[in-house]
Parts: structure tokens; C-alpha cells; sequence
């Protein structure tokens, strides 16, 4: 009766083998989820300091409906705060001109053209 070790069919390397490779992408998982984890509170530390509370809540609303548009946004506003080209803290109504001059730079209408024969 074959038993479920896998060594009468010398499976037993291959078996080793493959859970070593689990264990090595399993840890690459982890280690980059601890970056992206660090990489996140080092984002959000520089946001609390630049962004008045009200400011904070409208990027974390953007967040949850375009998280695209909120991560870039939120490299923008450190950037821009970094090399004092604004003026800390920045409000929530200067949040809401700046995303509407995003907005309007990237949005455009959708237009049909008939053409005739």
C-alpha cells in the first residue's frame, strides 16, 4: 500500500524543494508588506504635519473612491510643502481648488461627432 510521504516515488526532494520556495515568496510577502506598511506611515506622519484635519478627511474620503488619484496627490502636497511653495498647514479649501484644477486639467466631455457621407 503506497503511503503519503511521497518517498516511495522519490517525491520527497521535490516536496522539500517546493516548500522551501513557498517559504522564500512567503517571506518576500512579508518583507514588502513591512516596506509598504513603513512607506505608508512615513506618508501619513508628513501629511498630519501639512494638511489641517478637515484637509486629512476630504484625502482619505478621495482615497476610498479614487486611491489613484489620492497617491498622487499625496506626493504632490509633500513635494510642494517640502520645497515651500505652499503655505503650511494647507486647508481644506485650497485641497478642493487644487482638485478642481485637477479636475479640469484631466476631465474632459465626451463629444459625438456625426460624420456624413
Amino acid at each position: 500500500m503506497p503511503s503519503d510521504t511521497g518517498s516511495e516515488y522519490g517525491n520527497e526532494g521535490y516536496d522539500e524543494e517546493l516548500e522551501a520556495i513557498r517559504r522564500r515568496k512567503l517571506a518576500e510577502l512579508q518583507r514588502r508588506i513591512e516596506e509598504e506598511k513603513q512607506r505608508r506611515q512615513m506618508i501619513d506622519a508628513a501629511l498630519r504635519k501639512i494638511l489641517t484635519p478637515e484637509a486629512r478627511e476630504r484625502l482619505n474620503n478621495l482615497r476610498l473612491v479614487k486611491p489613484e488619484l489620492a497617491e498622487m496627490l499625496e506626493q504632490q502636497l509633500i513635494a510642494l510643502a517640502q520645497s515651500g511653495r505652499v503655505k503650511i498647514p494647507i486647508t481644506d479649501e485650497f485641497l478642493k481648488r487644487l482638485l478642481s484644477e485637477i479636475y479640469e486639467q484631466t476631465h474632459r466631455e465626451p463629444r459625438i461627432e456625426f460624420k456624413r457621407k
